[in-house]
């Protein structure tokens, strides 16, 4: 099959794949589509949002239509690395024998990440860049395809360990859950107070992911896109000439050069998704925002003027 026939098939297995979802998550487009444009680009990403809003259900959906293995780990402050990672027992025989953590699935859902130390952040950070994991001297190779989501809560911030900015920048998207629309949760409640079980029927293989995942990184690019999109990934840094006026006024620190990759893979995706053979740049600044939202350290003025990073972000485009 030829890449065009394969990003023809992708295009109607995705619109599949997406009323699928929407047998059992009512409203949230938008957040679908991104989570759905992390995983086809091989990224992970970060959902911030009160509880309450159907993250664990939305990822565990998105896990059965995908046709993956989905696991749940709720950080808590005496979580060690050992208990995502897994430990080495000895068994009958008095020999070592690796026991293997949550973190050993496909999907991980890691929910409220910033209530767990730096030593068991770092431990799942190490999984999500290098797709394995160490104990005991010995590596262990994660399985294909690898997607973590992890949530934060707005809320609560006493006695948390909120994420490093470094930590954060492994996080391809950022993404925003906001409450339903009144008749979108007038749905909810219908939909979920009855004994009305939906079935979410698998639509990919593993093997097919990773096809897919690898048919969309051979997507080729223009030029002027991919330099649109540094240009506009540089106009975040406020000590550079490029930077934006209003960037030199509310930020403190931009976007490095991972944001720029990401923004190309996922513009790649968001072109495939939507039928394209190659992104252009709306397909950029779609994907801006979630991207970039996270990599911008805003200044205290900008706090205090009540000036939002989505704001700073479309005065870019």
């Amino acid at each position: 099959m030829s890449n065009v026939a394969k990003i023809e098939n992708f295009v109607k297995k995705f619109a599949a794949l997406k009323e699928e979802v929407a047998k059992v998550i009512i409203g949230q487009d938008e957040v679908v589509n991104q989570i759905l444009i992390s995983i086809f680009s091989g990224g992970h990403s970060l959902l911030v949002g009160v509880p309450g809003l159907a993250k664990t259900l939305m990822v565990n959906t998105i896990a059965q239509a995908l046709g993956l293995n989905f696991k749940r780990i709720q950080f808590t402050p005496d979580l060690m690395p050992s208990d995502i990672l897994g430990s080495e027992i000895l068994d009958e025989n008095r020999q070592f024998k690796f026991i293997k953590g949550p973190i050993f699935s496909n999907i991980i859902l890691a929910d409220e990440i910033n209530r767990t130390p730096p030593k068991t952040q770092a431990a799942l950070l190490e999984a999500m860049q290098e797709r394995s994991v160490t104990v005991a001297g010995h590596q262990y190779k994660l399985s294909l395809p690898y997607f973590v989501l992890a949530t934060q809560n707005p809320i609560e911030q006493e006695g948390t360990y909120p994420l490093p900015e470094a930590q954060l920048d492994r996080f391809m998207f950022a993404i925003n859950l906001e409450y339903p629309s009144f008749q979108e949760e007038v749905d909810v409640v219908k939909a979920t107070t009855t004994d009305v079980k939906m079935t979410v029927n698998s639509l990919f293989t593993a093997e097919e992911i990773i096809e897919f995942q690898n048919v969309i990184r051979r997507i080729p690019v223009a030029d002027n896109v991919i330099e649109y999109a540094v240009s506009l990934v540089g106009k975040t840094r406020p000590k550079e000439d490029t930077a934006a006026d209003i960037v030199k006024e509310f930020v403190d620190w931009g976007a490095g050069p991972r944001a720029s990759q990401n923004i190309i893979l996922a513009a790649k995706t968001h072109a495939a998704t939507n039928g394209k053979f190659s992104p252009d740049i709306e397909d950029v600044q779609a994907v801006a925002t979630g991207i970039l939202r996270h990599r911008i350290i805003k200044n205290y003025k900008a706090e205090a003027e009540g000036v939002t990073d989505e704001k700073i972000i479309q005065s870019l485009f």
